[in-house]
C-alpha cells in the first residue's frame, strides 16, 4: 500500500464527487454537482469525456443495459446509451437537490438528498428499485453521503454528514431492509467532517474528510488504522478503480475555499492502495 496520493485529472470542479468504477466501459465517472456536469477518465489511454446534465448532479453510476442513472435536483433520471433521457422518478421539492447515491449488491440506487440551506432534517435516504418504486428509508437526514456495503453485503455503511459519524446497518435477507443502526466510528472534533466512502475486498471502509485534508482506513471492528494525507482540504469520496481495482481514486472540491490549492477540485489517485470490490450496475 502506497501513501503518495497523485494526479489523475487536473480539473476545477466547484464540487466533484461520487467516483464510480465502470467496468464495462474500463473508466472511472464522477461528477461535479454545482456546475451539472458528469466526467469520465479512461486511466488506460488518458481519454476524457464531460456531459452537461440539465440540474444538479450528485451522483452518476452504471446501468445493467448501458447508460447512466443520476440523482438530479428533482429525482432520478436515466441515460440511455444514445444519450437520451428520461425520468425513473420525478419528485421536485423546492431547495433541495440530490446528493450522493450508491448501488447496492441487489442492483438497487439508494439516494440521498439534502437542502440547499443545510437544513438539519430536510433530506432523506431512499431505496430506489429498478422500475421506480421507491422506498424512503431514512426521512429525517441533514447530508446524505458516503453509503455502501460490507463484502458479504450483510452490512450496510452510511454516513449523514453533521453528526461526524459512519453509522452500520444489518442488512436483511431481501437486501432492501436495514435495521439496527449503530455508530460504527466517529470521526473526532478538528479532524473534518466525513463524506464519500467505500468498502475494501478485506471489509476496511475508506472515508474521506471534508475540510480535514484526508483519507481514513478504518477496520470492519471501527478502528481507524491508517490516515492518507492529501493536498486538498476539501476531499469528498473515493472509489477503487482500474483493472484489478487497486487504485484508490478520489473527488476534491474548491467551493467555499477562499484559498484553494491548486488541486483542489481534482481527480486524485492513490495507488496500489489495496483492492476494492466489485460494483455492480443499477438493474434498470
Amino acid at each position: 500500500m502506497r501513501d503518495r496520493p497523485e494526479l489523475a485529472v487536473r480539473e476545477s470542479a466547484a464540487l466533484g464527487e461520487g467516483p464510480t468504477w465502470d467496468p464495462a466501459a474500463g473508466r472511472l465517472i464522477w461528477v461535479d454537482i454545482l456546475s451539472a456536469r458528469v466526467h469520465t477518465f479512461d486511466p488506460a489511454t488518458g481519454r476524457r469525456t464531460v456531459m452537461a446534465t440539465e440540474q444538479h448532479v450528485g451522483a452518476a453510476k452504471p446501468r445493467a443495459g448501458g447508460g447512466l442513472v443520476v440523482n438530479l435536483r428533482d429525482g432520478i433520471g436515466l441515460y440511455d446509451t444514445d444519450g437520451a433521457f428520461r425520468w425513473l422518478v420525478h419528485d421536485p421539492e423546492p431547495g433541495r437537490r440530490g446528493n450522493d447515491a450508491a448501488v447496492a449488491p441487489d442492483g438497487a440506487l439508494w439516494a440521498g438528498t439534502m437542502r440547499y440551506d443545510g437544513t438539519e432534517t430536510g433530506g432523506s435516504l431512499a431505496r430506489v428499485a429498478a422500475d421506480g418504486t421507491t422506498t424512503r428509508v431514512l426521512p429525517l437526514v441533514a447530508c446524505s453521503n458516503g453509503t455502501g456495503w460490507s463484502p458479504d453485503g450483510r452490512l450496510m455503511y452510511y454516513i449523514d454528514t453533521p453528526t461526524r459519524r459512519i453509522d452500520v446497518f444489518d442488512v436483511d435477507a431481501d437486501g432492501a431492509h436495514v435495521t439496527g443502526r449503530r455508530p460504527f466510528a466517529v470521526v473526532e472534533e478538528g479532524a473534518g467532517y466525513p463524506d464519500g466512502l467505500t468498502v475494501d475486498a478485506e471489509g476496511a471502509v475508506w472515508v474521506a474528510l471534508w475540510d480535514g485534508a484526508a483519507l481514513c482506513r478504518y477496520t470492519p471492528d471501527g478502528r481507524l488504522e491508517r490516515t492518507v494525507e492529501l493536498p486538498v482540504r476539501r476531499p469528498t469520496a473515493c472509489a477503487f478503480g482500474g483493472p484489478a481495482l487497486r487504485d484508490l481514486y478520489i473527488t476534491s472540491a474548491r467551493t467555499g475555499l477562499d484559498a484553494p490549492h491548486p488541486l483542489s477540485g481534482s481527480l486524485l489517485v492513490l495507488p496500489d492502495a489495496g483492492t476494492g470490490l466489485p460494483g455492480t450496475p443499477f438493474a434498470g
